[in-house]
């Protein structure tokens, strides 16, 4: 490849991205973002509800110390829930956090345009803004769908497993169901469907990390509508990215 093919791909992928990741914003800003601001407040109100919780827990102990739990039983086991540090810092509410989001959406779909574009020119296809759809729509049920089967996206305040548990099971989830995807399409041959099948199902039959407790400071119907609001600005960003990734890729490529 030379630097001029390279340079044409590279623009590309940062025009597409760019673009992508500011229509995510948009999206989010509108849908998503209020659920999020409703959630931080009910996540705020169970922190600050929980010292004067301990508090009397603690005082009931002292009034009846023949009152123990049973051995080996933790009187709390949460598991690793969203965390909240009121140490940390984080962005101001209004514009210092939207401009954060906005970069951070941007340099995700760029790394994502990336991708695409080196799967476009594996394929050795060629490929435009409608066939782009269609690889958009690939993205979306690796990256999104087929992970959130598992973990679904949660509000803040929720209880979740470790971390890194459930992060190696959405990395796993997403590269098994690309694989999958990939062998539907290109692979010749009925032993690579039923590979294909194999690797699609084989990240739920072992099933995603969970908590000990399952719980949320916000309201069940909060949660569910944030499952929506994101499903539906992930499904336009997706198609997005992969139409102006296809339609940028074949007019500099």
């Amino acid at each position: 490849m030379n630097w001029t093919v390279f340079r044409r791909m590279a623009s590309a992928v940062v025009v597409a991205g760019a673009l992508s990741g500011v229509l995510l914003s948009g999206v989010q800003q509108f849908q998503v973002e209020k659920i999020i601001l409703q959630a931080e407040q009910y996540e705020k109100a169970a922190e600050e509800a929980a010292p004067a919780a301990a508090a009397t827990h603690d005082h009931d102990h002292d009034a009846a110390p023949a009152h123990e739990h049973a051995a080996g039983t933790p009187a709390h086991s949460h598991g690793d829930a969203h965390e909240h540090d009121p140490n940390a810092w984080e962005p101001a509410d209004g514009a210092e956090r939207t401009g954060y989001t906005v970069l951070a959406n941007v340099s995700m779909a760029v790394g994502f345009a990336l991708m695409l574009v080196a799967a476009f020119a594996i394929s050795g296809r060629r490929v435009g803004w409608r066939s782009g759809l269609l690889w958009g729509l690939a993205g979306y049920g690796v990256f999104f769908v087929a992970p959130s089967l598992g973990l679904p996206p949660e509000v803040p305040g929720t209880l979740a497993a470790p971390l890194h548990a459930r992060q190696l099971w959405w990395v796993m989830t997403a590269v098994m169901t690309a694989a999958s995807l990939g062998l539907f399409v290109f692979g010749r041959g009925w032993w690579w469907k039923v590979l294909a099948v194999l690797l699609l199902v084989v990240p739920h039959l072992v099933g995603a990390p969970q908590p000990e407790l399952h719980g949320s400071a916000a309201p069940e119907e909060l949660a569910q509508a944030f499952i929506r609001a994101t499903a539906m600005a992930n499904a336009v960003f997706w198609l997005a990215l992969g139409g102006l990734t296809g339609f940028f890729y074949r007019r500099f490529g």
